[in-house]
Parts: C-alpha cells; sequence; structure tokens
C-alpha cells in the first residue's frame, strides 16, 4: 500500500463536490497533515487567483520551521500571468511552495502556449486533455515539450465519465509517450461501484471509478498487459478478486509486483485529486487495506 499510494492523494477540498470555502479546506488539509494517515496526503490545490485568499487563511496554520505546505497551483486561459502570480507567491511565503502547476488544453497550440509560459521555471506542468475522442495529437504535444498530462475521470453528473476504453486509451498514449500523468475526478473510492455524484441528498448516482483500478490498471499496462484486460481491471467492482501483500498485488491471474507499483506512481500515475481526503481512507478501511 505504501508503495502504491505514498502521497497520492492531491487534496481539491475547493472543488466540486466538497466545494469547501478556503478557511474550512486549510483546517482540513492543516488536520489530515497531522493525522496517521499523512503518508497518503499529496498536495493541496489551489488556483492562482486564489493564492492570496490561501496564504491569509493558511499562514496560522503554518508551523514555524516546520515541513512547507506543498501546493499545486490551477492556471487559467492567461497562463503567463498566472505563472508570474505563483513565481511571487514562492519568493514571499515561507510556510507553503508551489512546486506544481496545472492548466487545460484544447488544441497543440495551447500546449506549445502554456509550456512557453512555464519555461525556466522548474515546475512540473500537468495539462489536462480531454479522454474522449482522440488525445493522441495533445498528448504528443506535451510529450514534445516535456510537460505531463492530465485526465479528468468523473465529474457530479453522469455525462462528466469518460468511457472505460477511453480512460485505457488515454493511460495506453502516455505509456507509449512517456508522458507522467495525473488523474482527477469522481476518484473518491477505491474500487469501481455505483455511488452519490454528490454530497447532496437528493444526488443522482452513476458508475464511478475507483482509485485503485486506475493505478493498478496503468500498472498492469506497463507490465505488458493488454487494453482488454486493462480495461477489465479499471472497472473491476469486487474486492475478493483482489490480494494485497508485501509481494505485491495479485488481480485474478496477474500478479503485479510491489517494486513495478513503485516505479508505475514514479513514472506513469503520478497522483489523483480529489475533494475529500478522508473519504478515499475510509473506503480503504472499510476494505480492510488500512
Amino acid at each position: 500500500m505504501r508503495a502504491l499510494l505514498d502521497g497520492a492523494v492531491d487534496y481539491a477540498g475547493l472543488s466540486p463536490p466538497a466545494q469547501l470555502t478556503m478557511v474550512a479546506a486549510v483546517r482540513e488539509y492543516a488536520a489530515q497533515r497531522a493525522s496517521d494517515d499523512a503518508w497518503m496526503l499529496g498536495r493541496f490545490v489551489v488556483g492562482a487567483a486564489k493564492l492570496g485568499e490561501f496564504a491569509r487563511e493558511a499562514e496560522p496554520l503554518f508551523t514555524p520551521g516546520g515541513e512547507l505546505w506543498a501546493l499545486s497551483v490551477l492556471i487559467g486561459p492567461e497562463p503567463a500571468a498566472d505563472i508570474a502570480a505563483v513565481a511571487a507567491f514562492n519568493a514571499a511565503h515561507r510556510g507553503a511552495m508551489c512546486d506544481m502547476l496545472e492548466a487545460k488544453a484544447a488544441t497543440p497550440e495551447d500546449v506549445t502556449r502554456i509550456a512557453a509560459a512555464a519555461r525556466g521555471t522548474g515546475l512540473p506542468v500537468y495539462v489536462e486533455v480531454p479522454a474522449a475522442g482522440n488525445p493522441a495529437p495533445l498528448i504528443d504535444a506535451i510529450a514534445s515539450r516535456g510537460l505531463r498530462a492530465k485526465v479528468r475521470t468523473g465529474g457530479v453528473t453522469p455525462d462528466a465519465f469518460p468511457a472505460p476504453g477511453e480512460v485505457v486509451g488515454f493511460f495506453t498514449t502516455c505509456l507509449r509517450t512517456g508522458v507522467a500523468f495525473k488523474a482527477t475526478a469522481g476518484l473518491h473510492h477505491p474500487l469501481r461501484g455505483e455511488y452519490a455524484l454528490t454530497y447532496d441528498a437528493a444526488s443522482p448516482r452513476g458508475a464511478m471509478y475507483g482509485f485503485l483500478n486506475v493505478f493498478l490498471a496503468v500498472a498492469l499496462l506497463r507490465d505488458g498487459g493488454s487494453a482488454s484486460d486493462a480495461e477489465a481491471l479499471l472497472t473491476e467492482r469486487d474486492p475478493r478478486a483482489f490480494q494485497f501483500g508485501a509481494e505485491g498485488v495479485r488481480w485474478r491471474d496477474a500478479l503485479l509486483l510491489t517494486p513495478r507499483l513503485a516505479q508505475a506512481r514514479d513514472r506513469a500515475v503520478v497522483s489523483f485529486g480529489s475533494c475529500s481526503f478522508a473519504e478515499p481512507v475510509a473506503g480503504l478501511r472499510e476494505l480492510s487495506l488500512l
């Protein structure tokens, strides 16, 4: 589990469906940093336009001389201005540091513009591209400019979830081009299943991807598994199909060795974004995996 999930959850409490206020989100992140499960916690995700608000609310929670809060900053349609704001933030604040950028691209030209704005920062840049259709031209552009990719695996409505074949196609293209990536949205639970799509009492329900399914499907593909097998793993709902041990994870007839899982995390699927940290942790406990 350490190899598979160390620092895996980028906390996006400001995003739907949680959509917390800044003060609530930073307090939740601070509390989780102090929890026994903090080894799973990744970066705090915040938009460039909200860095000032973040600083005001988070600074009282920083520990003098303590470990910096790591931020992933979302940059918008004017990447140069947002990246300048990130640089100013990093220069002015001592309790937190942006060490990752996230952006969106609809065309290869967008990728070029993002890469030009981020040149010289030394920060990894994750560029979100749609899984539907053919993402290969965008991923090829990302690869050629030394950036990373991002895929949205869900949302708050059923139509926001890409088809399993589309998700596996995104994975396959990233692996072919050597592009590391992250996933986000709809990954609140360890395994695939039918869940409420929001926290409203009257929320619609739908099939959501599991973050363990995502990480393990990528590892299977890296080990030479077929796209059809990866799709079957991505949509696997039965917890009895998985066995977790020191040697690795066995899914049906496939054994994914622990060192290879660590490599998959380091070189392929780096993290996933979730508006809740407590929910993924609770799901793992329900499966007796923590």
